[in-house]
């Protein structure tokens, strides 16, 4: 993992991130997740990791491996609204997790408590989570974690845009997304592509509305993020 570059950000105000699957399906064992965190601390990098469902996908006792190996080395725990906001440049790990799985990322909370560890959750369908599933990622959200855009139903970008054109993925799946968080009170500054699917066609919009994408290295299985910027913050969709 260390030997990929795409996977660490150098706080040089690039927007188009990577991030390295945790998952235990992903194929990263611990020890290139290990050599990821070394490079980081040696070199003021902050190395972006993703999961899914804690206790399910990825085992409580291997989050805890990575977040005792990252506090070990003296990393400090960066969200994507730490990385939008642009510093203070520091090493450092971002770990997020993906999809609607709130119930789990809520029992979650003593662990990364008891690290002090800060972390993303990208939420997907959030207009069908239930009252007290919204009111779990609220209290998170205090907690210091942030709170990010994964699309409203989760749909491979690049089908649905051939099948329906660029500008209705960002209407249908890409957009509400986004503003539905804002409406219920958090502020997205990132979004992920589902299944880190996404194609040169999706990034050409990008500028016009403030946030960028990354590419996928080869070799590692990873999802692609989109930081949408405080730029866009108010703009009217």
């Amino acid at each position: 993992m260390a030997d990929i570059d795409e996977l660490f950000h150098d706080w040089d105000g690039r927007r188009m991130l990577c991030a390295a699957e945790l998952d235990q399906s992903g194929g990263n064992d611990l020890d290139s997740v290990q050599s990821g965190l070394e490079r980081a601390a040696e070199r003021g990098e902050v190395l972006s990791l993703y999961a899914h469902d804690p206790g399910h996908t990825v085992s409580l006792e291997r989050l805890e491996s990575v977040l005792a190996s990252a506090r070990a080395l003296g990393l400090d725990f960066v969200t994507y609204d730490d990385l939008a906001a642009g510093g203070p440049p520091r090493a450092g790990l971002s770990l997020s997790f993906d999809d609607a799985h709130v119930d789990d990322w809520f029992a979650m909370r003593p662990l990364l408590a008891s690290y002090g560890a800060r972390v993303t959750f990208f939420v997907t369908r959030y207009d069908r989570l239930s009252e007290d599933r919204r009111a779990e990622l609220h209290q998170l959200a205090g907690d210091g974690h942030a709170i990010e855009a994964h699309g409203l139903r989760h749909l491979i970008a690049p089908d649905y845009v051939e099948e329906n054109g660029l500008a209705a993925y960002m209407k249908d799946e890409a957009l509400p997304s986004i503003d539905l968080l804002r409406a219920d009170g958090f502020d997205p500054v990132a979004f992920a592509y589902p299944y880190g699917r996404r194609t040169g066609e999706l990034d050409r919009p990008a500028p016009a509305l403030g946030h960028l994408h990354h590419r996928e290295p080869a070799g590692h299985r990873s999802v692609s993020r989109v930081n949408i910027g405080r730029s866009a913050s108010n703009r009217s969709r």
